[in-house]
């Protein structure tokens, strides 16, 4: 264990020494995470708790979160405000959500490894896992460290799944699309190569950028977000420690990451704190 943490620290070393040397190649087509500055800082959300997961909703211009006791799926705005809140009856422990396509969002159980497809509108207020399609996945099963992160790729039709421990990211073809009635068949892969280059201890959320293709990894433990890019090599990192990006302290339990259509940053920690990064205007 000490060996492979060693190992982490070294590659990550490494790889900020490179990072600025990829500045002038990457910044035009990429995300570019050490362009980001700090915009709202530790900000509680009043009344919530063990806040697991973020993903934004193009069409409601909002952002949506779990959380993993007296599970609620909660819907956000951009300043953190909570504009309603769902609950949720039977989908075990709630670690991740992610939208999909205009009312319709992932959630996992990261106990079972269960994917759940459910449907909101502008009126529902309790969802039920009992009336809900779901795709169960047993893939090295550990406990409390299975599926942590959701990201969907729109235009290639794949759902990324981050495990948090081992490191492992999957990508699943089949699912949530499959039509009601109709056999379907469900592909899921890996890259350990990929994997193997995340110099991270673990992955608690995902998120994907339509417009580069990139991939973005959110590690709690290590406090970083890592940028991948379409082969799975890490571009650029957005250090979540005291005196990088404007952070005057470090971000406690970083459990969520998403973007919005113009590129700004949404992280939630545990228990209830709310961050936004932007890049700023010249």
């Amino acid at each position: 264990m000490a060996g492979a943490q060693y190992s982490r620290l070294f590659e990550r070393g490494w790889f900020q020494l490179k990072e600025w040397g990829m500045a002038t190649e990457w910044q035009v087509r990429s995300v570019w995470l050490p362009g980001y500055e700090v915009a709202v800082e530790a900000r509680p959300i009043e009344g919530v708790e063990n806040l697991s997961a973020l993903t934004y909703d193009p069409d409601r211009k909002t952002l949506f979160t779990v959380t993993n006791q007296d599970t609620e799926l909660i819907e956000l705005s951009l300043d953190g405000t909570i504009l309603r809140r769902i609950a949720l009856s039977g989908f075990g422990d709630t670690e991740a959500v992610e939208y999909i396509s205009p009312g319709l969002y992932i959630i996992s159980d990261e106990r079972r490894q269960r994917l759940f497809k459910v449907r909101v509108d502008k009126d529902t207020q309790r969802l039920d896992a009992a009336e809900s399609k779901h795709l169960s996945i047993g893939i090295g099963r550990s406990g409390n460290r299975g599926f942590e992160g959701l990201a969907w790729d729109p235009d290639g039709r794949r759902l990324f799944v981050a495990k948090e421990t081992p490191v492992r990211i999957y990508e699943i073809r089949g699912f949530p699309e499959a039509e009601p009635g109709k056999t379907f068949a469900v592909d899921v892969s890996d890259n350990p190569k990929r994997d193997r280059g995340l110099f991270v201890r673990d992955v608690s959320s995902l998120q994907y950028d339509r417009r580069t293709g990139h991939l973005l990894a959110l590690s709690d433990e290590s406090r970083l977000v890592i940028e991948l890019d379409t082969e799975g090599r890490p571009i650029s990192t957005l250090a979540l420690s005291r005196g990088h990006h404007g952070l005057k302290a470090h971000v406690p339990q970083a459990e969520g990451v998403a973007m919005d259509d113009t590129g700004t940053l949404y992280l939630v920690s545990e228990p209830n704190l709310f961050y936004v990064f932007r890049k700023p205007s010249h």
